[in-house]
């Protein structure tokens, strides 16, 4: 007969290794993500602001096109224009303070091992530990291991101007053919399909963004829904104005 404990081995599953993995640049990829779906999101934004506002103030379909087409070239190049002289500048910035450490290791590298090892100390590590893993990580790769304690930066994962510059551009394009789209419907349903389509885009994109930004996704839908609707509105009364007084 089986004792107590043999049958409770026997019917008792072992219990299963879960290997958790956790993909390089992860939090940088999610960073990218939601920045292009808010860049999608300001094209919806502005370019159906410029379509409904003109289209408020005349039904040909070519002029309300051509502001439309405008206005998308117009905001995708700006946009791409701002990304790439903020992400180089951020660059050089980097570039910058990496030079420095790694002039500080090579001048002094006791005294920067000394500081690898007093953060991570402070970090939660008995002083021992610490010392330990600062050599270990030294002797691997110190400026690595310098850069990301320290700066909090990968120097082999700096930021790209000109990726960021074609995302923005990208994104803001996507977004904006939606309005356009929707323009180009009959006159007579012309504006209520357009706001339509665009509340519904935007109440999409406000969602994707608070969920990768990890943020309540009703309050940043509702947040979204109402901007976009007041530029709307703004826009359209504004060409209401105008093709009254033309």
């Amino acid at each position: 007969m089986l004792s107590d404990e043999a049958v409770l081995e026997s019917v008792t599953p072992e219990p299963e290794l879960h290997s958790e993995t956790h993909a390089p640049g992860l939090a940088a990829r999610l960073n990218w993500l939601r920045a292009g779906v808010l860049g999608a999101n300001d094209g919806i934004v502005s370019v159906a602001g410029i379509v409904v506002g003109v289209a408020a103030a005349t039904s040909t379909r070519t002029t309300i096109l051509t502001a439309g087409i405008a206005g998308l070239a117009a905001g995708a190049v700006s946009m791409a224009l701002g990304e790439y002289v903020s992400v180089s500048t951020q660059r050089d910035s980097e570039r910058a303070v990496l030079e420095v450490e790694r002039r500080e290791l090579a001048e002094q590298p006791e005294e920067e091992l000394a500081e690898l090892a007093a953060i991570y100390e402070g970090k939660g590590l008995s002083p021992a530990t610490a010392w330990q893993v600062a050599e270990e990580l030294t002797e691997n790769d110190a400026f690595t291991a310098h850069a990301e304690a320290e700066l909090g930066i990968d120097p082999t994962d700096l930021t790209n101007p000109r990726h960021a510059a074609f995302s923005s551009a990208l994104s803001f394009t996507v977004g904006a053919l939606l309005p356009l789209l929707a323009i180009i419907t009959p006159v007579a349903i012309r504006i209520p399909v357009t706001v339509i389509a665009v509340l519904l885009a935007l109440a999409f994109t406000g969602a994707v963004g608070a969920k990768l930004g990890q943020a309540p996704v009703l309050r940043a839908t509702v947040r979204v829904l109402l901007g976009g609707a007041l530029a709307m509105a703004v826009t359209y009364g504004i060409g209401h104005l105008v093709g009254l007084a033309i």
